[in-house]
Order: C-alpha cells, then sequence, then structure tokens
C-alpha cells in the first residue's frame, strides 16, 4: 500500500515534501505564548509526520483530497504568527500543508483599487510591492514581517490603522479555497453582492477549519501624501475611553488612535507626561484638506473634555518602535518571565469597566504576576477593543507556568463574558486556547458553527482541536 508520504512526493516533488526532524519541528509551532516560554524548561513540540508544500492550488486540491481518502488530519500553515496555538500540532498522524510556496501577485488592478495573489504570499512583501507602484493596502499588524495573507483571512486578522482603513473584513473582496475532499471553490470580487448570506465569511475567521484558502483578491488605497500627528495627556483611562467615543461619534475617522494606561506609558513616553498619566496617540493620513479637517475636530473634542496636548514626539517613537515586542517575547522567555497579550472588545458603555475590573482581579488574584496592562487600538462607532499585555514569573516549571497562564486567561474571559456586548477576542480568533469559551460567547449560535463544521469537514481533518473544541 502507497504511504501518504509517498503520495505526497508524487503530487509536490521529493523536493517539497519537509522529513527532517528540524524542518518538522519549525512548522509543528507558531508563537503561542505559553509555549516560548515552557521551551526554556522542557517542552518539546509534537512533530507532524510531514511537511508538504504546494505550489500551485491544483496541487493543494490533490494533497487534500490524498489526505481526506487516508482518514489524515492537515493542519493549513500561513506564516506561523499565531498567538493562540492556531497551528500548533497535537497529533504525530497529521500533516502540514505550508503554503509558503505559492506567492505569486496575480494581478493589480489600478481603475478597480484591487489586486489578487495567492495566499501565500507574506504581507510585508505585498505592501513594499505596492508601494514601489504608490498603493497600500493600510493593513499594517505587528506580525506583518511573519504573516502570510491566507492566514490574516482565515483568522479574521486587525491592523494598526484599522480605525480608519478597517480591518480584514473590510479589505478582503473575494478569495479561493479547496475544501477537505479536494473540491475548489472561488468567490468573485464585487464591490456589494446581495446574493444570499455573504459566503466569504465561511473562511473569513475559519482558522483553516473548513478548508485551505489559496488565493485572495483584497482593496487597496493610494499611498497618502499627507500625515497628521498629535498626542494628548490623560487622567485616566477612562477619560480617553470617553474621548475617543466622542471621535468616532463626530465622524472623524483618524487611521491610528490609540489610548496607553499608565504602566505602557512609563518607559516610551515617561518624558512627555507626568507620573501615572495615560495617553492617546493619533494619526491622521490622506488627502490635506480632508486631514485637517479631521484634526481640527478631534482637537476641539480633546481639548473641551480635559485632555492636555503632549505633541507629535510620541507618535513617532510609538510608530518607530510598534512591532519591537514581536521579538522580545522569546528574550522574556530565557529569562524566566512569562508574556503574553490577550485581546477583548466592548461597547464605549462597558469598556473602561472591563478594563479597571479585569486589571483589578488580575493583580489580586495571581501573585505571579509582574505586571498587567492595557490599551485600547481598535475603534469604532459602538465600542472599541482593549489589548492585555501580560507578564508573569512563574515557577520554572512546565505544568506550573500553564497553571499561572491558565488562571489569568480564565480571569479575562470571565469578565468579558459578563458582558452581553463583549466579545472574548478582537482580532487574534480562537485558535487552541480560547476553544474551552468559545461556546458560552456564541450561546445558541454556537450550533451554527458546529453544523458548519459537519457539512464542510465531515471526518473532521482540518485542524482538528482549532476553533472548535475536540470531541
Amino acid at each position: 500500500m502507497t504511504t501518504i508520504v509517498e503520495t505526497l512526493k508524487a503530487i509536490v516533488g521529493e523536493e517539497n515534501v519537509l522529513l527532517g526532524q528540524a524542518q518538522r519541528a519549525q512548522k509543528a509551532v507558531d508563537l503561542y505564548a505559553i509555549r516560548l516560554y515552557q521551551r526554556n524548561v522542557g517542552w518539546k513540540p509534537t512533530l507532524p509526520q510531514a511537511v508538504v508544500c504546494p505550489t500551485s492550488t491544483d496541487q493543494v486540491s490533490k494533497v487534500l483530497k490524498a489526505c481526506y481518502e487516508k482518514d489524515i488530519p492537515v493542519i493549513p500553515r500561513g506564516g506561523g504568527s499565531s498567538v493562540v496555538g492556531g497551528c500548533e500540532v497535537r497529533n504525530e498522524e497529521v500533516v502540514v500543508v505550508d503554503l509558503s510556496k505559492m506567492k505569486e501577485i496575480k494581478n493589480l488592478d489600478q481603475t478597480n483599487l484591487k489586486v489578487s495573489l495567492e495566499a501565500g504570499l507574506g504581507l510585508e512583501e505585498l505592501e513594499n510591492w505596492l508601494n514601489e507602484r504608490g498603493y497600500t493596502t493600510g493593513h499594517f499588524p505587528q506580525s506583518i514581517g511573519q504573516a502570510e495573507m491566507g492566514g490574516l483571512v482565515a483568522t479574521r486578522s486587525a491592523r494598526q490603522f484599522s480605525t480608519g482603513y478597517g480591518n480584514i473584513e473590510d479589505l478582503l473582496l473575494g478569495l479561493e479555497a479547496v475544501l477537505p475532499d479536494g473540491k475548489v471553490v472561488r468567490i468573485k470580487s464585487t464591490p456589494r453582492r446581495s446574493t444570499g448570506p455573504d459566503l466569504r465569511n465561511i473562511f473569513m475567521g475559519s482558522e483553516g477549519a473548513f478548508g485551505i484558502i489559496t488565493e485572495v483578491t483584497v482593496k487597496v488605497y493610494p499611498k497618502p501624501n499627507y500625515q497628521w500627528k498629535e498626542s494628548y495627556r490623560l487622567e485616566s483611562m477612562r477619560q480617553g475611553i470617553e474621548i475617543a467615543r466622542k471621535i468616532l461619534r463626530s465622524g472623524a475617522k483618524p487611521q491610528v488612535l490609540r489610548i496607553h494606561d499608565w504602566l505602557e506609558c512609563e518607559k516610551p513616553y515617561g518624558a512627555f507626561m507626568e507620573e501615572d498619566e495615560c495617553l492617546m496617540i493619533l494619526l491622521v493620513e490622506g488627502e490635506k484638506a480632508l486631514v485637517d479637517a479631521q484634526a481640527e475636530i478631534i482637537s476641539k473634542i480633546a481639548k473641551e473634555d480635559g485632555a492636555i496636548s503632549a505633541g507629535s514626539k510620541p507618535v513617532d517613537i510609538w510608530y518607530e518602535h510598534r512591532n519591537d515586542a514581536a521579538d522580545e517575547y522569546e528574550v522574556y522567555g530565557s529569562q524566566g518571565i512569562l508574556v503574553d497579550t490577550i485581546e477583548v472588545s466592548g461597547t464605549w458603555s462597558d469598556l473602561a469597566d472591563i478594563y479597571e475590573k479585569t486589571i483589578e482581579r488580575v493583580y489580586y488574584e495571581v501573585p505571579e504576576v509582574l505586571f498587567f496592562s492595557g490599551h485600547s487600538s481598535h475603534s469604532y462607532m459602538t465600542g472599541s477593543n482593549i489589548y492585555f499585555q501580560l507578564g508573569a514569573y512563574p515557577k520554572a516549571d512546565i505544568k506550573a507556568s500553564e497553571e499561572v497562564y491558565m488562571k489569568v486567561w480564565s480571569i479575562v474571559m470571565e469578565e468579558i463574558l459578563k458582558y452581553e456586548d463583549a466579545t472574548i477576542s478582537h482580532h487574534h480568533g480562537i485558535g487552541k486556547q480560547r476553544t474551552s469559551w468559545l461556546k458560552e460567547e456564541l450561546g445558541s449560535s454556537y450550533s451554527l458553527l458546529k453544523a458548519m463544521k459537519k457539512a464542510f469537514d465531515p471526518k473532521g481533518l482540518m485542524n482538528p482541536g482549532t476553533l472548535l473544541e475536540k470531541e
């Protein structure tokens, strides 16, 4: 009988089936925070039986069909930047399908402002290519140097400039995907549609549970030619949240609107503010007349509500160092410090309470916590997010560190689930970390998600244990 490895080699070529221990180990993990810590105290990843690197949609189709017929579980992999274990291997029988060799840019439509490309193309590579031609995606997640476009869609990505440009659901126009049995489906790109349910949402946020995205078409924007930058000192996060609410209510849409609590401000912005103050960071870009009009509205609201200007320098500091944290996780782990981020969101009326009560509980209930801070970074007419940042010093042990980790996570999830209009994940997705809370989050609609999983993946082979708990 032909083994799955032999079958895969026949489909994609021997050079595109990775079997070396180091190669499999690299593709068995992502940026799941608890693992970045635990591997310093003895944790070892479970290795897949093979990593396959298709170079076309046709090859993806044949790979999935072969795995489906042999009942082999599959984990789709993009850039590996998930921080919630979305592509972590937990079953040695699994095959990892790595899309990193599918990175062709198919077409840039400058009249209709859209670009089509294969799903394995890195976002940073796409952004640089577009910049050379006078365009931008406006999509700048912290993982921009690692994330691939298909993964950004599959995890329902947000971006640092989201308040003005929107998130991945605002960017995505159409896509191509392969179902678990190998069938290829295409959803064409249109400005808008009224043709039944929006089928893009089957795959957007699906985290590889329903198939593999192989091609996407996204909007592009003309590269902006003018910017306004300003920052404001605040007495509290509550004050900043109220000012942000009024800014969005006015119709102004700054590309960047961030509110950092006092703990996050001490080191980078301390020279520009008083002790214990919070800071609001703003950036608006585009045509000068439109930018200036928004700047006038924003400045008026901020000053009327008691905010004090701290100038543009803090914005420059944030912009220069905004992605540093992605490189610091492993450094902290090697020093015995467990770090993580937990992002949630809620309505304006609940947001300050969510922030204050969660911070209070974590410090009071988890003595191993060294720091626990938060900021708001993605705002909408109806509410915003809170992005909590954790630093803890657990006992240098696999089990002990996981206990501390889950204590903090449980507090955050418990607090969020108290609010009807809040959500346990703003943009990092569910992965394998949040699955135990998803049923309570979705309530009666959880049955719809399970029905979709059964319909698209009746054998339960696609990314098992991610998005939905493994039964």
